[in-house]
């Protein structure tokens, strides 16, 4: 079928033309106001070949028919388009600004470049609330029509007219080429839009020669702890993509709309960083993982503050102990299950000193696709039975934060924190990144509710909210709380939830020996097992659990926010709904 124009805002579908090869088209003709010859039927400017896809534009002069964009004002009309909808709005976009820039002048190299680009940025994300910075501005001439200001394009770069670059008075869609700022200023404020930025020809030349090493040296290419080197940059890499493919460029743009916040190990390097700001005892150690626990960006800001041990996870505890002997304040970030490879040296020259060595244990719990060899199961078992450790598990990456100025307040004995692998879950983080010490041995609770209390540690904590909302549909609301510490235990909480609740639900990410054992201890000690309560624990199986993704993993751990609810209604005596949700 084609579109065909008898005046400027009038089209009607006629049949396309059939070529010898029988190939269908899809073609736009000029207006009839600027057909020569007059008539009702213009020159076909636009065609689609239905052979290669391709849009095949004739630029002769004439005001192109663009029935498709005269539907799109502003982006919220690009919503709904299909693909081969918003292929043809870039074709009629492409032919809007070469009439254009044919009459005024402009930038229209530029522009063409990203035409794709700005219609799959646009029905993706969400202007103005997202903000798309178009660096230098050469190129936002699609991103001006897109946004509103069609009608006035032929003032563009004139007197009194549009500029011929984003500007801020000009429209709520345009942003100023300061993108870091804005990322920046959205994380203190604790909102959650998008800021994406745009790097092209006309971008700075260092950009580019950074880009182009970049591209041409890390491609492919893995360093020695087993990351690509992109991630040892600190960067996540797309590509290469054709940037002139709309069905593409969609979908990768919503893939990384959709991803989650970044992982816990940011949130650690960033708040240990601002520890060391305000504090030049703070030193970091890691055994050749500086990409993988996040010290790689505490390095770049203190150089020689930041020890690299090589492969040899017990003589980074022991250097760590030696710094903290001199009154340094260590922090040892390794990965949860390479600490068991020092953990005599954990017990004899640190906990038994008593030395205010700090442990960040990351990749504690399931790890997916690394599998049972680096699944960090056993820490809080192992670390929580040491007579003087410090033992905590932060909930989210802002109570990470907060747990890293905890560790760098505790002078008197050691302590550790556990954080998972993976992404945030998109928390309000505390001002300028900086954490604030807690209470130590002292938990919160984060919903109140009747008869059952679900107590959770660490990386569980977010699963027992969502077991908590689904609870609700069955008409039972329950107490959430947060431990925070497993050692020293907050007695005080636990005799609170004991005592108001007739089930206790304790959930954590380790294995058998942990937190959940700790809280039953105290319980049984303190003779409040001797009553009505129903106490249960849940921990990862007794078992190691085979490399997966991570849902499946904890689906195949019985730790789903569903497996919590089943396990609380099946406590309630309400077995069949139990039943329904495992």
């Amino acid at each position: 079928m084609a579109l065909q124009a008898s005046s400027p805002s009038l089209f009607r579908a006629v049949p396309a033309t059939t070529g010898a090869s029988c190939r269908r088209q899809i073609q736009v003709r000029a207006s009839a106001a600027a057909a020569n010859g007059g008539g009702d039927v213009g020159k076909v400017m636009m065609r689609k070949e239905a052979a290669s896809g391709a849009w095949k534009i004739d630029y002769s002069g004439e005001k192109p028919a663009t029935p498709l964009l005269d539907t799109v004002n502003y982006p919220v009309h690009m919503k709904n388009l299909s693909t081969p909808e918003l292929e043809q709005l870039a074709a009629e976009l492409r032919a809007e600004i070469v009439h254009t820039v044919s009459k005024t002048g402009g930038h229209l190299s530029s522009s063409l470049g990203v035409v794709e680009l700005a219609v799959a940025l646009h029905h993706v994300f969400d202007t103005p609330e997202d903000k798309i910075i178009w660096d230098v501005g050469h190129q936002a001439y699609p991103h001006k029509i897109l946004t509103g200001r069609r009608s006035r394009m032929n003032t563009i770069r004139q007197t009194s007219g549009l500029a011929g670059f984003p500007k801020r008075d000009e429209s709520a869609h345009d942003a100023i080429a300061a993108a870091l700022g804005m990322a920046v200023a959205r994380d203190l404020l604790g909102k959650k839009n998008h800021v994406i930025s745009t790097i092209t020809k006309q971008s700075g030349g260092q950009t580019h020669e950074v880009a182009a090493k970049v591209d041409e040296y890390a491609r492919g290419m893995v360093s020695a702890s087993g990351s690509t080197l992109f991630e040892e940059l600190g960067l996540y890499y797309i590509g290469p993509v054709d940037g002139h493919n709309v069905e593409d460029l969609v979908t990768i743009f919503e893939k990384v709309k959709s991803m989650p916040a970044p992982g816990p190990v940011l949130y650690f390097a960033e708040a240990l960083i601002r520890e060391a700001e305000v504090d030049d005892k703070v030193v970091g150690i890691h055994a050749a993982m500086g990409g993988g626990t996040g010290l790689n960006y505490f390095h770049k800001r203190f150089p020689e503050r930041c020890f690299d041990v090589g492969i040899a996870e017990q003589h980074a505890v022991t250097f760590a102990a030696g710094l903290a002997a001199e009154g340094l304040k260590p922090f040892c970030a390794i990965y949860s299950s390479f600490l068991q490879r020092g953990y005599d040296q954990v017990v004899h020259d640190v906990d038994l000193q008593r030395l205010p060595v700090r442990f960040a244990m990351d990749r504690a719990g399931l790890v997916g696709a690394d599998g049972p060899t680096h699944c960090g199961a056993f820490d809080v078992t192992y670390m929580a039975c040491l007579p003087n450790m410090v033992v905590m598990a932060p909930a989210d990456e802002a109570e990470l934060m907060h747990m890293v100025a905890t560790a760098a307040a505790i002078d008197d004995r050691p302590s550790c924190f556990r954080f998972p692998r993976g992404n945030g879950i998109g928390a309000i983080l505390p001002p300028n990144h900086k954490g604030t010490p807690l209470e130590i041995g002292k938990g919160r609770v984060l919903v109140g509710g009747d008869r059952v209390a679900l107590l959770g540690y660490g990386s569980m904590v977010p699963a027992c909210m969502k077991a908590a909302e689904a609870l609700k549909e069955h008409g039972v609301f329950v107490t959430v709380a947060d431990a925070r510490f497993c050692k020293p235990l907050d007695t005080g909480l636990i005799r609170e939830l004991a005592a108001e609740h007739e089930v206790l639900v304790t959930v954590e990410e380790g294995s058998i020996g942990g937190f959940g054992s700790h809280v039953a201890h105290f319980l049984s000690l303190s003779g409040l097992l001797d009553g009505p309560l129903k106490l249960r624990s849940m921990f990862l199986p007794d078992r190691y659990i085979d490399h997966g993704a991570p849902v499946d993993q904890l689906e195949e751990a019985g730790l789903t926010p569903r497996h919590i609810a089943a396990t609380v209604l099946s406590l309630l005596g309400r077995q069949l709904e139990a039943l329904q949700l495992s």
